[in-house]
């Protein structure tokens, strides 16, 4: 009997090593990671200069509490970052997930309109589907039901505000007023932020609005004093082929950026958010101190490994392959809808990208799912790692699988990973 407590009842099998786009079991069956995990190995499994990185920190510094000490690793590491996703101004509050890092951006929102007098604005506006994390107020500020269903009575619904999915049918520009329309039917006195996904991940795999709609979305944002927040915790750091996913299409700069997922890569806990000069300012000219905190938040071990990884990333240009070989793969996805009908729709940026499953005879999705996660057990059973969804229409219907392989995969491994999809819908 195992002590481990596994997400669920289905079998497990056991890693013991990974490289490069590949991990191995204790069988010694090889996996293509075609998802990264959970879109986190961003740079590839199994690079020693990381791990060589991690251990000489924790020789030289393993722990000192954000409340009491800086360091040098996190100082360095904050001026990289913020030049590196072109936000030279913007201050780095670091945590270990992505979820601690939307629960950080939340509340520095409410604080940042209390430190300004305005006490009535608590609600945060999201969309609907979408997926902000697993804790409960991400939980609450996410439109995934399936996931919330259970702890609904722990919420407070009302402050939580949902906004339809972009609408591909419609401009940038006309999809985004729709945030002015609830603003007013809420009353955006009461609204503290608008958060949103640039590009969806786990909720609606890879769907995202077209050009001009950020570009609205802050300036109406701005128009009604609320924060715009991009979560940019899958989508962001290069994923997209872009630093920022937010700026794929329009010259725009949030006021709270949230990131986590590629930032160390997966070889160590990190994750956080990028605060402007005037909410960073607002909070500390008020208070003088963000009234939050935990306890790894800034460990160094973690730091030195994420300025590892922006290392490899800048040095590799592994911002600009998430480009080319996205697009190679993007156009195998849509050679298999053309031989697969149950595959509707291939869409993404960069290496997030997405297979939108259904009906081929209504171009609708099934009343019932479970064709994503057919499919990502024959692909697991091939040897390839998918990241199946449900629930993107109603929180129940419409399949949809996601796929993020690491920036680091060569154009060879794009096609093997092209034949395991092949294999995988012709057994499912």
């Amino acid at each position: 009997m195992s002590n481990v407590f596994y997400r669920s009842r289905k079998p497990y099998p056991v890693a013991t090593h990974a490289e490069g786009i590949y991990i191995f079991d204790t069988t010694g069956k090889r996996y293509l990671d075609g998802s990264s995990g959970a879109l986190v190995a961003n740079i590839g499994h199994g690079r020693a200069v990381v791990a060589d990185a991690m251990a000489a920190q924790a020789r030289r510094l393993a722990f000192v509490h954000g409340s009491q000490f800086s360091s040098d690793v996190l100082e360095e590491y904050a001026s990289r970052l913020a030049a590196f996703l072109g936000l030279p101004e913007f201050r780095f509050w670091a945590v270990s997930g992505g979820s601690e890092a939307t629960e950080s951006a939340i509340k520095l929102a409410r604080q940042y309109h209390a430190e300004r007098g305005e006490t009535g604005r608590y609600r945060i506006v999201t969309r609907r589907p979408s997926y902000h994390g697993a804790s409960l107020g991400a939980l609450a500020a996410s439109g995934m039901g399936a996931r919330r269903e259970l702890y609904t009575p722990l919420m407070n619904e009302a402050a939580w505000p949902k906004l339809a999915k972009p609408d591909p049918e419609l401009s940038g520009e006309a999809d985004a007023e729709c945030l002015r329309t609830l603003l007013e039917e809420v009353g955006p006195e009461t609204v503290a932020a608008f958060m949103c996904e640039p590009v969806v991940g786990a909720s609606d795999a890879a769907l995202a609005p077209n050009p001009g709609y950020h570009a609205r979305i802050a300036e109406i944002c701005r128009e009604y004093g609320v924060l715009f927040i991009a979560d940019e915790v899958m989508c962001g750091m290069g994923r997209c082929g872009a630093p920022l996913a937010v700026r794929l299409h329009d010259d725009v700069t949030p006021d709270i950026v949230v990131l986590g997922k590629g930032l160390a890569a997966g070889y160590a806990p990190l994750a956080g958010l990028m605060a402007s000069p005037d909410v960073h300012d607002t909070v500390m000219n008020g208070s003088g101190a963000f009234k939050h905190g935990f306890t790894y938040a800034g460990h160094p071990v973690s730091v030195a490994a994420g300025l590892s990884v922006l290392d490899i990333v800048e040095n590799e240009g592994l911002v600009g392959a998430a480009n080319e070989r996205g697009a190679q793969l993007l156009r195998g996805l849509e050679g298999l809808k053309a031989r697969h009908p149950y595959i509707l729709e291939a869409r993404g940026h960069g290496l997030l990208l997405g297979l939108v499953l259904g009906n081929p005879e209504t171009g609708q999705t099934f009343e019932t799912p479970g064709l994503a996660e057919r499919v990502a057990a024959a692909a697991r059973a091939g040897g390839l790692i998918t990241y199946p969804g449900s629930g993107a229409v109603d929180g129940v219907r419409g399949d949809h699988l996601l796929l993020g392989p690491p920036l680091s995969i060569t154009a060879a491994e794009v096609e093997e990973m092209l034949a395991g999809l092949d294999g995988a819908f012709s057994a499912a």
